[in-house]
């Protein structure tokens, strides 16, 4: 999608949400008409485009404006501040409204944070070293040779969903797995597409995410969450703005363009 087009979207989701959802918010950020939103330092691609969430540009940057839209904030009402991830998860008072950086909802955190509705869960992607003449579709991933960790969600998606033409090698964990691949042991192997996404732009060399299983396809996926202070009255409002954008299709909309198109990983088929 167009820069120009995806702001003006951007822009029409906030000024149709405005005046709808204004009564929620009221007196419940932490500076008056104004919705404070935390992103990492730096924010990394294809969460945030550039380091700049102030361009919209970006899933979680994309998804924080049309979310401050529903909730009845304009574009120009949006802050933006800067937390390390580990910062944000203690207890305690923060200088944010809502933090978006992949934080994943477990129960433990839950006891100190609080955390909106999942705006997105991740699903299972295919890294590979070297895609040439490889396809994102069943009958390609049966002829690999897979690695997968014996504990994880990944060996039954192997053994039951893929069922390829030879039994996988199996380790105790992904940095063995990621070994395995360097030293040409395996042709591929599954992980979360946020972690594919990372281990084949920085940890190995060659590698890229063939393609990607939807969500519902995996079992126990990561919930991402935007993160509040624990007991935040707004919670009910970004509950509620996520609730509407999954029924209206926006956010769909933001995950196809920033986690598919843009990243190139297409889903499997």
């Amino acid at each position: 999608m167009h820069k120009v087009l995806a702001i003006s979207i951007i822009a029409s989701m906030i000024a149709v949400g405005g005046a709808q959802a204004q009564s929620c918010h009221e007196g419940k950020t932490i500076s008056a008409g104004k919705l404070t939103i935390a992103t990492g330092n730096p924010a990394y691609y294809p969460w945030v485009l550039d380091d700049a969430p102030e361009s919209g540009q970006g899933f979680e940057a994309a998804v924080a404006y049309a979310l401050a839209g529903k909730m009845g904030f304009m574009q120009g009402d949006v802050i933006w501040t800067r937390t390390s991830f580990d910062q944000a998860i203690q207890p305690g008072a923060k200088d944010f409204d809502l933090n978006m950086q992949q934080f994943s909802i477990t129960e433990q955190r839950d006891k100190v944070v609080d955390f909106s509705l999942p705006y997105y869960t991740a699903p299972m992607a295919v890294l590979v070293r070297g895609a040439d003449g490889l396809t994102a579709d069943m009958a390609t991933l049966k002829r690999l040779k897979w690695g997968v960790v014996a504990t994880t969600t990944a060996l039954p998606v192997v053994m039951e969903k893929i069922a390829p033409e030879s039994p996988p090698l199996i380790y105790d964990d992904n940095v063995n797995v990621v070994e395995a691949m360097k030293a040409g042991q395996i042709d591929a192997a599954l992980f979360d597409l946020p972690t594919a996404l990372y281990l084949g732009a920085v940890v190995l060399e060659g590698g890229q995410v063939l393609g990607q299983f939807t969500a519902d396809e995996t079992k126990n996926p990561d919930h991402f969450g935007a993160l509040m202070t624990e007991g935040n009255p707004l919670k009910e409002c970004v509950d509620a703005a996520l609730t509407e954008m999954k029924a209206d299709g926006s956010l769909a909309a933001i995950e196809a363009q920033w986690l598919q198109e843009a990243t190139g990983v297409p889903l499997i088929q």
